[in-house]
């Protein structure tokens, strides 16, 4: 038997947004593609896991798939966010890991990190930072240099116990006294973490609390990787102008989708594990890339590599995602993606680009020996680009997935959020782990605790 639906649909909600795993078949790679009958089998398997999402959809015992639902606490989100902002010129938003991977790539739709890239209404708005690495030398100068008064900071930690978030939230507190802001501490500070439970320690609440400063509600049955569509991604979503109902409105779409499927051949993300699933069976494929082709998924690679690899890298299995960004990458990854070892899956997203951005002098592109490009703009070359590669690796016997997203918008970052969260879970059940722990890194944090109460 086939696989039967190569080319679908994430949603059709607001937009198209394609998915097609042709380029992993033997059809346009040879020998080092999946026969369409084993993609079919592999494609069979994740029946099982939709059915188990379905049965947690209804009870409501996997919160990431309802969260989409939700409004309340996006009202309490705006309404805090508002209060916060009062006064501001900067917000700070402090948090490692999920707490910060989400929000820094919704922010970026937007146009956060691209220089240029904001419009007269987010001029308006005060401007935003993110601090999710710790660094000594970073911090100090932040703090050193920042203009405390009109500075707002978000400090997030869903346990209230990451380290490096209450360091950061310890030492700018100290920063903000030391300036002395002390009576304005709860205006300047917003916290986000988990709700008290009797007997459980949240060190982040605790600080919070005792100086006076608001806080909203971590959502608990949502772990901090799978919580970019909760009000931790979605308040730097709000405090960058976009609009995070018709983030979780496409969100909500794929999951509909997964619903109410025939039969998962019409679910991109079931479909998009039983490929990965079985070119590692098959061929050793170890190695996930993301390839987007616009400077607007950058730090959404970012995330996927987090999500990714925290999630199914367990007990010697799992595949190692590599965040690459085009057509930067060609220059820099694209030579091993081509002819290093065949252990790459490339997914490669593209977003309209054709005649988009500045047309290009034909009298200057002469001049630079580049006719050909004469009377063309940025994005017929970005354009072009996004289909050569895919047509270049395809000839090297390279697997290549595609996603071509019809607008980028807040609906279609909703739709892709949702598909690769989902996609990680149908992956996770195929080689057999757990998608929602991470015993390795929390090991690590035990040790780092015992070195500095050693010290």
């Amino acid at each position: 038997m086939a696989a039967k639906n190569t080319k679908i649909d994430f949603a059709k909600d607001g937009g198209v947004y394609r998915q097609s795993v042709d380029g992993c078949l033997t059809d346009a790679i040879g020998k080092f593609g999946l026969k369409p009958s084993r993609l079919a089998a592999e494609i069979t398997r994740t029946e099982t896991t939709r059915n188990k999402l379905a049965v947690a959809y209804r009870d409501r015992t996997l919160a990431f798939l309802r969260i989409a639902e939700d409004e309340a606490d996006i009202v309490a989100a705006e309404a805090a966010l508002a209060k916060l902002s009062k006064g501001a010129k900067t917000i700070v938003f402090f948090g490692t890991g999920g707490s910060g991977l989400g929000g820094q790539t919704l922010a970026q739709l937007a146009g956060w990190n691209i220089p240029g890239l904001f419009d007269g209404e987010s001029r308006k708005r005060p401007r935003t930072r993110f601090y999710d690495n710790l660094d000594p030398v970073t911090l100090d100068a932040a703090l050193a240099n920042l203009d405390l008064a009109s500075t707002r900071f978000v400090l997030t930690s869903k346990s209230g116990g990451t380290v490096e978030t209450l360091a950061q939230a310890i030492a700018t507190l100290a920063a903000v006294q030391k300036a002395g802001l002390a009576e304005k501490i709860p205006a300047l500070f917003l916290g986000l973490t988990e709700p008290s439970v009797v007997g459980k320690t949240n060190g982040l609440r605790s600080l919070l609390a005792a100086h006076k400063i608001p806080m909203l509600e971590h959502h608990t049955g949502i772990g901090g990787r799978f919580s970019v569509l909760s009000n931790v991604g979605l308040l730097p979503a709000l405090a960058r102008g976009l609009d995070v109902r018709a983030i979780r409105k496409g969100a909500r779409a794929v999951v509909d989708q997964m619903l109410s499927a025939k039969s998962t051949n019409d679910v991109p993300a079931a479909v998009g594990a039983a490929v990965a699933a079985a070119l590692l069976a098959e061929h050793g494929v170890s190695t996930h890339v993301m390839m987007p082709y616009t400077d607007r998924l950058g730090s959404f690679s970012h995330w996927f590599v987090q999500l990714w690899a925290e999630s199914l890298g367990k007990g010697g299995k799992g595949t190692s995602p590599i965040a690459c960004l085009g057509p930067l990458d060609q220059h820099s990854q694209l030579q091993l993606f081509q002819d290093g070892p065949r252990d790459h899956l490339i997914t490669i997203i593209r977003t309209p680009a054709a005649g988009l951005g500045p047309k290009l002098s034909a009298k200057l592109a002469k001049a630079a020996g580049i006719e050909f490009l004469g009377g063309k703009t940025i994005g017929d070359l970005v354009a072009a680009q996004s289909a050569a590669v895919p047509e270049a690796l395809a000839k090297a016997g390279r697997p290549v997935r595609l996603i071509d997203i019809a607008r980028l918008d807040e609906a279609s970052m909703g739709a892709l959020l949702m598909h690769f969260m989902l996609e990680t879970v149908f992956m996770a059940d195929l080689i057999g782990v757990d998608p929602y722990d991470q015993p390795a890194v929390e090991l690590a944090k035990i040790l780092t605790r015992e070195r500095l109460a050693k010290s």
